[in-house]
Formats: structure tokens, C-alpha cells, sequence
């Protein structure tokens, strides 16, 4: 089986990669029998000559690999065909800008396996860059509040080397007395949640959150059946919001009062209520000035998320009242950070974390016959067709829907 590292080639750049110099060393010595060659790349945040410096062939021709291994959506003129390929191709919930990328990946009989479908046997996902996207996510909120309010300054994430130096930025500040809800208790939550520890910001109940004052910046971590719930009024737990999101009804705006700051790290399923409206924000009694969209689900559940921003141009405004995109710095403009690739922001960090995944959750998997049916579940496309489990697709990419 012999393994490639492909160059990223999708815009704007994406400096990540699945497995780095170290990880690919580790791959090597956990399975000897495993061929690895690393596709020259001068936008990859590991230079070429640290993977040929442990002794990796660094080509610009790898075409007899037979697993290509890379991060962002391929080009269509850059897959090969024939081959077995892992990336997020943002295919499975049938977004309508890559329905051409999948018909592609069928036509070139490419065996697809998404990074997104890579799941337990519980459909939990086993690997992605959800944490450092919190981590970031976190950091621009906090960098925003100061790019709009004043009393703090922080680079840009981008400019840093790693999540140090990052944290070396928030030790120089101190934040005014705010209140930060921060939804979410995955990966992306934890992420986030540890910026605001690093920044020794106090945690509190919820019942604190909502009624007390404070003369200092505090924050709380809310999970989904702290702002839903069950319009019959019985209380099922959180398993029952899941399998039935359709019956409950967003109470977020009990927090929408008392915030200053909304960091979104929250997972939005379909027919889940949305945490709050345009008229929602229209109230008077609307306190949030600053949303940290992680999540960045487009004109969704966050009703001031209007479209995704940039590393290059991370902030915009929305105006309640005209429910319309200003200038952030207008006076009536509540700010909002809504990148949608934040992870990038932090490649090498972001890069060692998730090739340890990798390494963990997938390589073993081609090893020991997909004994734990790693492979098999994350497995979209075969021989020209959807595999079962993603047949759900097939209107999708016949462009019935």
C-alpha cells in the first residue's frame, strides 16, 4: 500500500496538511510495510526538506500511489483517476458548489472517502480540526471585541507561529467586565473554552449568568437543552433533543438579554430551532454586540450570520433594524467574526492534531482488515457508484435536488 501526501491546490491557499514530517515518521515505524512519498508542495506549512530530511521521497509525480492524502476539495483536473482519496470534498450534505466535484469523482471511478465520514460505530467523528477551530474562533472574539471597542489589541492568529506564541498574546491583555456565553461542548467548544480559561476569565452556572452581576469579565458554557426546549414542556434529556430537535423550541433569548459577547461553537442538526431570529435581534432588550461565529451556519440558527468572512477580512457588521451587512464600526452594527476555515490560521498546530487522528482512527485500519469497519463507514464511493450508506445522494449528484 503506498501512501501520498498531495499538494494542496484549492484557493484561497491552505497551508495544512493530514500528516506532518513527525507523523509520518511514526506511520513508517508502527507499519513498515507502508510506501510513503510526499508531493513537493511550497504552500504547506512543513517545508519539503523536513520530510526529505527523515528520509521521504519529495516528488512532483505521484501517480503510483495508491492512497492520495489530502485536506481541501481537489480540483476536478487534478484528480487522478482510478485512486482510493481522503479529503473534505463538502459533498455529503449535498452543497450545490461541489455537485460537480462528486459526478467527477464517480466518472473518474475514484474510491472517496470524505474526512467528514470517517466515524465510530455510534456515527461520532473520529478526526478533524474542530478544536483548533474553536481555539482561533475564540481568539479572533476576543481580538474583535478590541478591533471594535478598543482597550485591547491582538494580531492576527495568522501571523503567529503556533498556539505558544498565540497564548503568549493573550497573557499582554486584560479584558474589560463583559458577559461571554459560549455554546457547545465538543470539540470546537473545548477549543474555545480553553482560550478563555488561558485568559483567566471566570466561569460561572448558568443561574449565576443570567441573574447576577459582575465587576469582572465572566463567561458560561451552555450545552443544547440550556437554551431548547420541549414545547410540551417535558424534560426527556438531551438524547431526546436529538432524535427529536423538531419538538423543542430555542429559549436562547434569555441570554441574548444579559451577553455582550456570543461565541457560537455549537452543532446545528437539521430541524433544530434556530438560537435566535432577525426579530429576535430587533428587541430592545438584545445585549449581544460581538458574535464569534464558529460554526458559521449561513443565514441559520444565528440570525446575524449572513454569509462566512475571510482570514484576510474576518469582520463585518449587522444592522438589526435593516437586517443587512454594514460596516462593523457603524454604532448600531453588532460585529461579526464568522471565518469559516479558521483552523488554517493555526496550520502547524492544527496539522500535528490531527495527523495524530489520523494516525490513531485510519491508518491502522488498512492493516488489520477494517476489523473496526473504519474504512467501510467512511467509504462514499466504489467501482463508479455511491456505496450504500451514501446513496441518499443520488438525486443529489442526478441534479434532482
Amino acid at each position: 500500500m503506498k501512501f501520498a501526501l498531495i499538494k494542496e491546490r484549492k484557493n484561497p491557499p491552505d497551508r495544512r496538511v493530514v500528516l506532518s514530517p513527525q507523523a509520518l515518521e511514526k506511520l513508517q515505524s508502527d507499519f513498515p510495510d507502508a510506501e510513503l512519498v510526499v508531493e513537493s508542495s511550497d504552500i504547506r506549512v512543513f517545508k519539503d526538506a523536513e520530510y526529505s530530511d527523515l528520509g521521504f521521497t519529495v516528488t512532483d509525480d505521484v501517480m503510483d500511489a495508491d492512497v492520495m492524502l489530502g485536506v481541501k476539495e481537489v480540483p476536478i483536473d487534478a484528480l487522478v483517476p482510478n485512486k482510493s482519496y481522503f479529503f473534505f470534498s463538502h459533498t455529503i450534505k449535498k452543497q450545490p458548489y461541489n455537485r460537480n466535484l462528486l459526478r467527477a469523482i464517480l466518472d473518474k471511478n475514484i474510491t472517496m472517502y470524505d474526512h467528514e465520514t470517517i466515524v465510530n460505530e455510534k456515527n461520532n467523528r473520529l478526526i478533524g480540526f474542530g478544536y483548533y477551530a474553536g481555539v482561533v474562533g475564540a481568539y479572533n472574539g476576543i481580538r474583535a471585541y478590541g478591533v471594535k471597542f478598543g482597550g485591547l489589541s491582538l494580531p492576527k492568529a495568522e501571523t503567529l507561529k503556533d498556539k505558544d506564541a498565540l497564548n503568549a498574546e493573550l497573557d499582554k491583555i486584560s479584558l474589560p467586565k463583559m458577559k461571554i456565553v459560549l455554546t457547545g461542548n465538543g470539540k470546537v467548544g473545548t477549543g474555545a473554552k480553553e482560550i478563555l480559561d488561558h485568559l483567566k476569565i471566570k466561569e460561572v452556572s448558568v443561574d449565576e449568568y443570567l441573574n447576577d452581576e459582575f465587576d469582572e469579565a465572566v463567561y458560561v458554557q451552555i450545552d443544547v437543552l440550556d437554551y431548547n426546549t420541549r414545547k410540551d414542556g417535558q424534560d426527556l434529556g438531551k438524547s431526546d433533543f436529538y432524535d427529536n430537535a423538531e419538538d423543542y423550541k430555542s429559549n436562547f433569548k434569555r441570554f441574548t438579554k444579559v451577553s455582550d459577547v456570543f461565541i457560537a461553537g455549537h452543532f446545528f442538526g437539521d430541524g433544530a430551532p434556530y438560537l435566535y431570529t432577525r426579530e429576535d435581534a430587533k428587541s430592545p432588550d438584545f445585549k449581544i454586540k460581538l458574535v464569534a461565529d464558529i460554526s458559521c451556519d449561513i443565514d441559520g440558527p444565528v440570525a446575524s450570520t449572513l454569509r462566512a468572512s475571510t482570514i484576510a477580512d474576518p469582520l463585518y457588521g449587522y444592522d438589526p433594524q435593516t437586517e443587512s451587512e454594514v460596516d462593523y464600526r457603524d454604532e448600531n452594527a453588532i460585529v461579526v467574526m464568522a471565518v469559516d476555515n479558521l483552523p488554517c490560521e493555526l496550520p502547524n498546530n492544527a496539522s500535528r492534531g490531527f495527523g495524530f487522528m489520523f494516525l490513531r482512527d485510519v491508518i491502522p485500519a488498512f492493516f488489520n482488515g477494517d476489523k473496526d469497519g473504519v474504512l467501510a463507514r467512511a467509504k462514499m464511493t466504489e467501482n463508479g457508484k455511491l456505496t450504500a450508506r451514501y446513496e441518499y445522494l443520488q438525486d443529489y449528484v442526478d441534479g434532482k435536488e
